[in-house]
């Protein structure tokens, strides 16, 4: 039992510290998606950056001669690659240029909390009391970020469409990516679902070669960047967490992001936050460790992550 108990800590810290990587260069990527936003087209940019990811993916994949994954794992594969790889990257892309940063922000954390949902409907997740008082928080903490980075011109119809889309479309790709992962590893589903969002944005080829004539190098290095470090690395550590846990529970983690972001803008670009700025990140860090808590009774013979779950749902299938 000392065993299997240390066994498990050690999972959890190994995912939480996946995760941890993830959430960071996904708030890095917010200062790159800006810039390189400024010379390449939305359609352009996702493909560009995926490109890039599966490059890299590629050949890691090569390297460790891991091969195709099972065929009971191609179903998450192509929905998540085609919602998560594919069309959330464009939606976002164009939604950020239709409404300033902060409503964005508010919109796209709608995801989290649809993560949950969905879990729950499709995976068989539970949706304990602290999970949902933390999401609570957090999503609390995501609008005062939000409404504290607003600029002037205020939102239009078509900008938070795109971006409620783009939360609806991560969603379910994350809970479409679940059950893949009890199949396949973690860089095979990642590297996989990266190609397929990649052939969905193909039609945007034309348009990344026009703007790459043009681009400054700074705009395409950015690219490469986002292909790079905040796809094909953090999609990938993002899998290896979500194979060891619920996808509710690691999809609440993601409101660490505006706090993050709020501290890069502050640290890199010298953009001094406000107070409200800064109690929202509070607030988002807060509920992520309120979500992430346990009660003082639970017993250890409960599972610690979704792997049950993950389990039965194949099972059933």
């Amino acid at each position: 039992m000392t065993n299997s108990s240390q066994t498990g800590r050690r999972s959890e810290g190994l995912a939480l510290a996946a995760v941890g990587l993830s959430v960071v260069l996904w708030a890095s990527a917010f200062v790159s998606i800006r810039s390189a936003g400024d010379a390449y087209s939305p359609g352009a940019l996702a493909l560009g950056r995926l490109l890039a990811g599966t490059a890299v993916l590629g050949v890691l994949l090569a390297v460790r001669r891991e091969g195709l994954p099972p065929r009971a794992a191609w179903r998450g594969i192509a929905v998540s690659g085609c919602l998560w790889f594919g069309l959330y990257m464009v939606v976002l892309n164009w939604g950020e240029q239709q409404v300033d940063a902060g409503t964005a922000a508010m919109v796209v954390n709608i995801g989290p909390i649809l993560i949950a949902l969905l879990g729950a409907r499709f995976l068989g997740e539970r949706l304990p009391p602290r999970l949902v008082a933390g999401m609570g928080v957090s999503f609390a903490g995501a609008v005062a970020v939000g409404l504290s980075m607003s600029g002037d011109g205020g939102a239009n119809v078509l900008g938070v469409a795109l971006c409620l889309l783009a939360a609806v479309t991560y969603a379910a790709g994350v809970v479409a990516q679940k059950p893949a992962l009890a199949h396949g590893s973690a860089l095979q589903v990642t590297f996989f679902g990266c190609l397929v969002g990649a052939v969905v944005c193909l039609p945007f080829s034309g348009q990344l070669v026009s703007d790459a004539a043009d681009a400054p190098l700074t705009a395409t290095l950015n690219m490469v960047y986002l292909g790079v470090f905040p796809t094909a690395l953090a999609f990938t550590t993002w899998a290896y967490a979500l194979a060891r846990t619920t996808a509710g529970k690691l999809g609440a983690t993601t409101y660490v992001v505006p706090a993050l972001v709020v501290l890069m803008s502050w640290l890199v670009l010298d953009e001094v936050p406000a107070w409200l700025t800064l109690a929202g990140g509070a607030l988002c860090l807060a509920g992520v460790a309120v979500s992430r808590s346990r009660p003082r009774h639970r017993k250890e013979t409960e599972p610690e992550n979704g792997s049950a779950t993950v389990a039965a749902v194949a099972d059933a299938r």
